[in-house]
């Protein structure tokens, strides 16, 4: 194992941010895996996780020699470790530009198309090789000119080149589940069935530019892009990336992260990285796939105190009441409002707060039938 420490550009005099990544294996190795935690920093499970996984990695290269290359970074984030007002953590947008730190990363295949085109050929594995050089060639030349940047260019540049990519989140309160593209799903279904997640959320696209589909969107939109300038080489799927939500930013403990972290080892084990025996029995899926076009995002159309009827994880047929919105200033007839759920489905998250404004959002339940379009992340 060796640990690097990789600077940020200093945004003001006497400050410099600095991310840390732990390697394992021998660079070069393949699968490549990159995983990372708390992009959004107030999200510490991740963190928890990477800590154990660290140990557990250590131990499994003292064991022999890993057969891929691992690279693990536990704070993703410095920039929104260091965002606190009035003594809470502020870790999903960064105060100076109000963006979120898990979107607007840069279109890689659109960056590097035109360099791409005369030099694809018919051998598949020389594509993908000539690609991640393309692509590493153009983030060593990308001149960022901000912290935020300069951020974003240090994780591209150790995961652009990764076969498979884990970005650990985890939402306000909920239980297990993971986002990832179309695409991405085969490979990641293993994870599924090791963390028992209980949503998956699928996309072609979500939107936004976020990390995890900036590096596995490369490879099916530069494939198209190809395509549609009448190059027919061929050019697989060559990086699968997923967001895993870890439940709820109060579940951190011990118990979730030692669970978390063994079950990610053994998708380590499953995907070939590690030296292992005979493969493990995968327990059954806890869930099938839905579409995240296909997520309702309950809202309260009137501001109370909310009280949740049912908790993440649960069931739910199209009219069941998720929560009431009281409001105690009101008559005696407008003072209860119910929440319903408008699609069937897994309540697989809901908010940390209990008093909503009008507007404000209320929890999410995976349906099965898409019926969003554009976007379809949150803020």
């Amino acid at each position: 194992m060796q640990r690097i420490e990789y600077p940020l550009l200093s945004p003001s005099l006497g400050s410099q941010k600095t991310l840390v990544g732990f390697h394992f294996g021998t660079p070069g190795a393949r699968p490549k895996v990159y995983i990372q935690a708390s992009l959004h920093a107030e999200e510490l499970p991740g963190m928890l996780v990477a800590h154990h996984l660290r140990q557990q990695l250590e131990a499994a290269e003292k064991a022999g020699p890993l057969r891929g290359e691992v690279i693990l970074v536990p704070a993703a984030n410095p920039i929104g470790l260091s965002q606190r007002l009035n003594h809470r953590p502020l870790g999903r947008f960064e105060f100076d530009t109000a963006q979120n730190f898990n979107r607007h990363y840069p279109d890689m295949a659109a960056a590097v198309l035109t360099d791409a085109i005369p030099r694809m050929g018919a051998d598949a594995k020389a594509n993908v090789r000539t690609v991640r050089q393309l692509v590493g060639q153009w983030l060593n030349q990308w001149q960022a000119t901000s912290e935020l940047d300069s951020q974003r260019r240090q994780l591209l540049l150790l995961s652009h080149d990764a076969d498979l990519v884990l970005d650990l989140h985890c939402d306000t309160e909920a239980v297990m589940h993971l986002y990832s593209e179309e695409a991405c799903w085969p490979p990641f279904e293993p994870l599924a069935r090791l963390l028992g997640c209980q949503a998956v959320l699928l996309a072609k696209e979500s939107g936004g530019g976020p990390f995890d589909e900036r590096l596995s969107g490369l490879w099916w939109q530069l494939a198209a892009a190809l395509q549609a300038a009448g190059v027919k080489a061929p050019l697989p799927q060559a990086c699968a990336s997923t967001t895993v939500e870890l439940r709820g930013e109060a579940d951190v403990s011990h118990d979730h992260a030692r669970q978390d972290a063994q079950a990610i080892l053994a998708f380590l084990a499953h995907a070939g990285v590690l030296h292992a025996g005979a493969p493990a029995t995968l327990p059954p899926l806890a869930c099938q796939p839905t579409p995240l076009a296909g997520s309702q995002t309950l809202r309260s159309p009137v501001p109370g105190v909310l009280v949740f009827l049912v908790q993440p994880g649960a069931t739910l047929a199209v009219g069941d009441v998720v929560a009431e919105v009281i409001d105690p200033t009101a008559p005696a007839a407008a003072r209860v409002h119910e929440v319903r759920a408008e699609v069937a489905g897994v309540l697989y998250a809901a908010v940390r707060e209990r008093y909503v404004v009008s507007g404000g959002e209320v929890g999410k339940i995976a349906g099965e039938t898409p019926f969003r379009s554009g976007d379809l992340l949150g803020a």
